[in-house]
Protein backbone atom coordinates (compact mmCIF):
# COMPACT_ATOMS: atom_id res chain seq x y z
CA UNK A 1 0.00 0.00 0.00
CA UNK A 2 2.59 2.45 0.82
CA UNK A 3 4.37 1.45 -2.43
CA UNK A 4 1.60 2.25 -4.39
CA UNK A 5 1.14 5.54 -2.67
CA UNK A 6 4.55 6.59 -3.36
CA UNK A 7 4.06 6.15 -6.91
CA UNK A 8 1.34 8.00 -7.03
CA UNK A 9 3.08 10.77 -5.46
CA UNK A 10 5.32 10.68 -7.79
CA UNK A 11 3.39 10.57 -10.91
CA UNK A 12 2.03 13.46 -9.50
CA UNK A 13 4.89 15.83 -9.01
CA UNK A 14 5.65 14.39 -12.35
CA UNK A 15 2.14 15.61 -14.09
CA UNK A 16 2.73 18.47 -11.76
CA UNK A 17 6.48 19.46 -12.97
CA UNK A 18 5.85 18.77 -16.66
CA UNK A 19 3.06 21.60 -16.65
CA UNK A 20 5.86 23.71 -15.25
CA UNK A 21 8.48 22.38 -17.10
CA UNK A 22 8.43 25.50 -19.51
CA UNK A 23 6.59 28.67 -18.94
CA UNK A 24 6.13 31.47 -21.04
CA UNK A 25 4.65 34.82 -19.87
CA UNK A 26 3.69 37.42 -22.38
CA UNK A 27 7.28 38.39 -23.01
CA UNK A 28 9.37 36.26 -21.54
CA UNK A 29 10.36 32.61 -22.20
CA UNK A 30 11.99 30.29 -19.14
CA UNK A 31 12.99 26.70 -20.20
CA UNK A 32 14.31 23.84 -18.01
CA UNK A 33 15.98 21.33 -20.43
CA UNK A 34 14.86 18.30 -17.73
CA UNK A 35 13.21 18.98 -14.83
CA UNK A 36 13.56 15.79 -13.01
CA UNK A 37 16.93 15.04 -12.11
CA UNK A 38 18.73 12.62 -9.63
CA UNK A 39 20.58 14.72 -6.82
CA UNK A 40 24.12 16.35 -8.28
CA UNK A 41 22.72 15.77 -11.83
CA UNK A 42 23.04 19.49 -14.25
CA UNK A 43 20.49 21.11 -15.79
CA UNK A 44 20.55 24.04 -18.34
CA UNK A 45 17.71 26.82 -17.53
CA UNK A 46 17.80 29.64 -20.74
CA UNK A 47 16.10 32.65 -20.51
CA UNK A 48 15.10 34.91 -23.48
CA UNK A 49 12.42 38.24 -24.30
CA UNK A 50 13.66 39.69 -20.86
CA UNK A 51 15.18 42.95 -20.77
CA UNK A 52 17.67 41.77 -17.67
CA UNK A 53 18.73 38.59 -17.30
CA UNK A 54 19.25 36.81 -13.63
CA UNK A 55 22.13 36.51 -11.96
CA UNK A 56 24.24 33.55 -10.31
CA UNK A 57 23.54 35.06 -7.13
CA UNK A 58 19.41 35.43 -7.64
CA UNK A 59 19.27 31.81 -8.82
CA UNK A 60 21.17 30.09 -5.88
CA UNK A 61 17.62 29.73 -4.02
CA UNK A 62 15.62 26.92 -2.33
CA UNK A 63 18.29 24.43 -3.05
CA UNK A 64 19.23 25.33 -6.47
CA UNK A 65 22.54 25.50 -7.31
CA UNK A 66 23.70 27.96 -10.19
CA UNK A 67 27.13 26.73 -11.71
CA UNK A 68 27.96 29.36 -14.19
CA UNK A 69 26.25 31.31 -16.72
CA UNK A 70 26.70 32.05 -20.79
CA UNK A 71 25.02 34.04 -23.35
CA UNK A 72 24.23 33.45 -26.99
CA UNK A 73 24.56 37.38 -28.26
CA UNK A 74 22.90 36.22 -31.83
CA UNK A 75 19.47 34.97 -30.54
CA UNK A 76 19.73 36.72 -27.40
CA UNK A 77 19.34 33.59 -25.34
CA UNK A 78 21.11 33.15 -21.56
CA UNK A 79 21.81 29.94 -20.28
CA UNK A 80 22.80 28.96 -16.71
CA UNK A 81 23.56 25.34 -15.30
CA UNK A 82 22.04 24.40 -12.30
CA UNK A 83 22.31 21.15 -9.83
CA UNK A 84 20.96 20.74 -6.26
CA UNK A 85 22.11 18.24 -3.41
CA UNK A 86 18.68 18.56 -1.52
CA UNK A 87 15.69 15.36 -2.99
CA UNK A 88 12.33 16.96 -3.19
CA UNK A 89 10.42 19.63 -5.12
CA UNK A 90 12.80 22.77 -6.05
CA UNK A 91 10.58 26.14 -6.92
CA UNK A 92 12.89 28.63 -8.79
CA UNK A 93 11.12 31.60 -8.83
CA UNK A 94 12.17 34.05 -12.08
CA UNK A 95 10.30 36.72 -11.11
CA UNK A 96 6.84 38.31 -9.29
CA UNK A 97 4.91 35.71 -10.66
CA UNK A 98 7.20 33.79 -13.39
CA UNK A 99 8.83 30.31 -11.46
CA UNK A 100 9.71 26.67 -12.60
CA UNK A 101 9.89 23.79 -10.30
CA UNK A 102 12.88 21.20 -10.71
CA UNK A 103 12.35 18.06 -9.54
CA UNK A 104 15.41 16.27 -7.70
CA UNK A 105 15.18 12.77 -6.84
CA UNK A 106 17.27 10.89 -3.93
CA UNK A 107 19.90 8.08 -5.70
CA UNK A 108 18.18 4.42 -5.48
CA UNK A 109 19.90 2.42 -2.85
CA UNK A 110 21.69 -0.63 -3.02
CA UNK A 111 19.61 -3.44 -2.72
CA UNK A 112 22.49 -5.75 -0.04
CA UNK A 113 20.29 -8.42 0.76
CA UNK A 114 19.68 -9.75 -2.80
CA UNK A 115 23.40 -8.23 -3.86
CA UNK A 116 26.45 -10.11 -3.36
CA UNK A 117 28.94 -8.16 -2.51
CA UNK A 118 32.59 -8.97 -2.79
CA UNK A 119 36.08 -8.29 -1.12
CA UNK A 120 38.12 -5.92 -3.40
CA UNK A 121 40.52 -7.62 -5.38
CA UNK A 122 43.66 -7.73 -5.21
CA UNK A 123 46.26 -5.58 -6.60
CA UNK A 124 47.74 -6.89 -9.92
CA UNK A 125 51.59 -7.02 -10.62
CA UNK A 126 52.55 -5.90 -13.67
CA UNK A 127 55.72 -7.14 -15.30
CA UNK A 128 58.63 -4.26 -15.92
CA UNK A 129 58.97 -3.12 -19.70
CA UNK A 130 62.33 -3.45 -21.45
CA UNK A 131 61.84 0.53 -21.64
CA UNK A 132 61.00 1.04 -17.80
CA UNK A 133 63.99 -1.39 -17.35
CA UNK A 134 66.58 0.88 -19.37
CA UNK A 135 65.00 3.98 -17.94
CA UNK A 136 66.39 2.84 -14.64
CA UNK A 137 69.50 1.87 -16.03
CA UNK A 138 70.08 5.32 -17.66
CA UNK A 139 69.60 7.00 -14.65
CA UNK A 140 71.92 4.70 -12.37
CA UNK A 141 74.51 5.69 -14.64
CA UNK A 142 73.97 9.16 -14.80
CA UNK A 143 74.38 9.12 -11.01
CA UNK A 144 77.49 6.84 -11.29
CA UNK A 145 78.68 9.81 -13.82
CA UNK A 146 77.68 12.54 -11.63
CA UNK A 147 79.52 11.36 -8.84
CA UNK A 148 82.36 10.60 -10.27
CA UNK A 149 82.61 14.59 -11.84
CA UNK A 150 82.08 15.59 -8.29
CA UNK A 151 85.19 13.83 -6.95
CA UNK A 152 87.46 14.39 -10.15
CA UNK A 153 86.49 18.30 -9.92
CA UNK A 154 87.57 18.21 -5.32
CA UNK A 155 90.57 16.53 -6.20
CA UNK A 156 91.93 19.03 -9.17
CA UNK A 157 91.16 21.48 -6.65
CA UNK A 158 92.66 20.33 -4.03
CA UNK A 159 95.66 19.84 -5.85
CA UNK A 160 95.59 22.99 -7.41
CA UNK A 161 95.03 22.05 -10.66
CA UNK A 162 93.19 23.69 -13.47
CA UNK A 163 89.68 21.60 -13.98
CA UNK A 164 90.57 20.71 -17.40
CA UNK A 165 93.93 20.97 -19.04
CA UNK A 166 94.65 22.49 -22.45
CA UNK A 167 97.31 21.06 -24.10
CA UNK A 168 98.35 23.82 -26.94
CA UNK A 169 99.72 22.85 -29.84
CA UNK A 170 103.31 22.85 -30.07
CA UNK A 171 105.40 25.66 -31.02
CA UNK A 172 107.44 25.75 -34.19
CA UNK A 173 110.66 27.71 -34.38
CA UNK A 174 110.72 30.25 -36.77
CA UNK A 175 113.36 28.86 -38.60
CA UNK A 176 111.65 25.46 -38.93
CA UNK A 177 108.44 27.35 -40.03
CA UNK A 178 110.53 29.48 -42.68
CA UNK A 179 112.14 26.44 -44.17
CA UNK A 180 109.05 24.25 -44.44
CA UNK A 181 107.46 27.20 -45.93
CA UNK A 182 110.25 27.87 -48.64
CA UNK A 183 109.68 24.54 -49.63
CA UNK A 184 105.99 24.34 -50.40
CA UNK A 185 107.09 27.42 -52.30
CA UNK A 186 109.18 25.34 -54.29
CA UNK A 187 106.47 22.33 -54.75
CA UNK A 188 104.56 24.81 -56.11
CA UNK A 189 106.58 25.45 -59.20
CA UNK A 190 105.07 28.98 -59.60
CA UNK A 191 107.62 30.09 -62.07
CA UNK A 192 107.42 27.26 -63.96
CA UNK A 193 104.06 28.28 -64.88
CA UNK A 194 105.19 32.02 -65.40
CA UNK A 195 103.97 33.23 -62.19
CA UNK A 196 106.98 34.62 -61.82
CA UNK A 197 106.49 38.00 -59.66
CA UNK A 198 104.02 35.57 -57.51
CA UNK A 199 106.99 33.34 -57.35
CA UNK A 200 109.50 36.00 -55.78
CA UNK A 201 106.40 37.83 -53.88
CA UNK A 202 106.25 34.74 -52.10
CA UNK A 203 109.81 33.94 -51.36
CA UNK A 204 110.56 37.29 -50.30
CA UNK A 205 107.45 37.70 -47.78
CA UNK A 206 108.56 34.38 -45.93
CA UNK A 207 112.14 35.10 -45.37
CA UNK A 208 110.73 39.07 -44.00
CA UNK A 209 108.62 37.50 -41.62
CA UNK A 210 111.43 34.83 -40.38
CA UNK A 211 113.56 38.07 -39.99
CA UNK A 212 110.85 39.34 -38.21
CA UNK A 213 110.05 36.56 -35.85
CA UNK A 214 113.78 34.93 -34.89
CA UNK A 215 115.71 38.29 -35.00
CA UNK A 216 113.68 41.07 -34.27
CA UNK A 217 113.96 42.60 -37.32
CA UNK A 218 110.57 44.74 -38.82
CA UNK A 219 111.48 43.59 -42.45
CA UNK A 220 107.78 43.44 -43.80
CA UNK A 221 107.37 47.45 -43.16
CA UNK A 222 110.59 48.15 -44.77
CA UNK A 223 112.43 48.04 -48.37
CA UNK A 224 115.04 45.56 -49.35
CA UNK A 225 117.78 48.46 -48.46
CA UNK A 226 116.80 49.33 -45.03
CA UNK A 227 115.85 45.46 -44.44
CA UNK A 228 120.23 44.82 -45.31
CA UNK A 229 120.70 48.15 -43.39
CA UNK A 230 118.95 46.44 -40.29
CA UNK A 231 120.38 43.17 -40.37
CA UNK A 232 123.71 44.54 -41.33
CA UNK A 233 122.99 46.44 -37.46
CA UNK A 234 121.56 43.21 -35.68
CA UNK A 235 123.44 40.70 -33.80
CA UNK A 236 122.16 37.98 -36.14
CA UNK A 237 124.81 39.78 -38.94
CA UNK A 238 127.23 37.48 -41.00
CA UNK A 239 128.95 38.72 -44.10
CA UNK A 240 128.22 35.37 -45.88
CA UNK A 241 124.47 35.48 -45.22
CA UNK A 242 124.39 39.04 -45.78
CA UNK A 243 125.92 38.84 -49.23
CA UNK A 244 122.97 35.74 -50.10
CA UNK A 245 120.51 37.84 -48.50
CA UNK A 246 121.29 40.72 -50.82
CA UNK A 247 121.30 38.24 -54.46
CA UNK A 248 118.04 36.95 -53.38
CA UNK A 249 116.25 40.80 -52.36
CA UNK A 250 117.93 42.22 -55.45
CA UNK A 251 116.67 39.73 -57.95
CA UNK A 252 112.61 39.83 -56.29
CA UNK A 253 112.78 43.43 -56.92
CA UNK A 254 114.22 43.78 -60.59
CA UNK A 255 111.22 41.15 -61.21
CA UNK A 256 108.95 42.95 -58.63
CA UNK A 257 109.46 46.60 -59.65
CA UNK A 258 111.44 46.83 -63.22
CA UNK A 259 109.70 43.72 -64.83
CA UNK A 260 112.93 42.22 -64.84
CA UNK A 261 112.83 38.26 -66.51
CA UNK A 262 115.37 36.27 -64.84
CA UNK A 263 117.29 33.09 -66.40
CA UNK A 264 115.97 29.54 -64.71
CA UNK A 265 118.93 29.27 -63.43
CA UNK A 266 118.34 32.53 -61.19
CA UNK A 267 115.05 31.92 -59.62
CA UNK A 268 116.31 28.24 -58.58
CA UNK A 269 119.30 30.22 -56.83
CA UNK A 270 117.29 32.91 -55.28
CA UNK A 271 115.70 29.81 -53.55
CA UNK A 272 119.04 28.12 -52.69
CA UNK A 273 120.03 32.05 -51.36
CA UNK A 274 116.79 31.75 -48.87
CA UNK A 275 117.02 28.32 -47.57
CA UNK A 276 120.19 28.97 -47.08
CA UNK A 277 120.29 32.52 -45.24
CA UNK A 278 117.70 30.82 -42.86
CA UNK A 279 119.63 27.80 -42.28
CA UNK A 280 122.86 29.94 -41.56
CA UNK A 281 120.78 32.03 -38.79
CA UNK A 282 119.06 29.21 -37.09
CA UNK A 283 122.49 27.52 -36.85
CA UNK A 284 124.03 30.47 -35.71
CA UNK A 285 120.84 30.95 -33.46
CA UNK A 286 121.35 27.69 -31.83
CA UNK A 287 125.49 28.53 -31.28
CA UNK A 288 124.80 31.54 -29.19
CA UNK A 289 121.91 29.92 -27.04
CA UNK A 290 124.53 27.25 -26.62
CA UNK A 291 127.06 29.67 -25.20
CA UNK A 292 124.71 31.51 -23.42
CA UNK A 293 123.99 28.64 -21.36
CA UNK A 294 127.34 27.94 -21.02
CA UNK A 295 128.35 31.31 -19.92
CA UNK A 296 125.28 30.76 -17.16
CA UNK A 297 127.09 27.30 -16.18
CA UNK A 298 130.31 28.95 -16.06
CA UNK A 299 129.32 31.64 -13.46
Amino acid sequence: MIYVFRMMKRIFLLVAALAVWTYTSAQALYQLDTNNVTIGDQVTLSISGVENYRTLEELNQNGVVALKQWEDTVKHIQYTTLTSFDEGDHSIMLGAEDSLVLVVNDVEGVDTVNVQIKDIAPIIKVRYTFWEIFRWILLGLAIVALIVAIVFVVKRLKAHKPIIELHPEPVIPPDERALKSLEELRRKELWQAGKVKEYYTDLTDIVRNYLEEAWNINSTDMTSDETLEAYHDSHAYDETCESKLRQMLRTADMVKFAKGEPLPNEHTQAMSHAVEFVDALAEKNRQQAVNGQQSVHNS
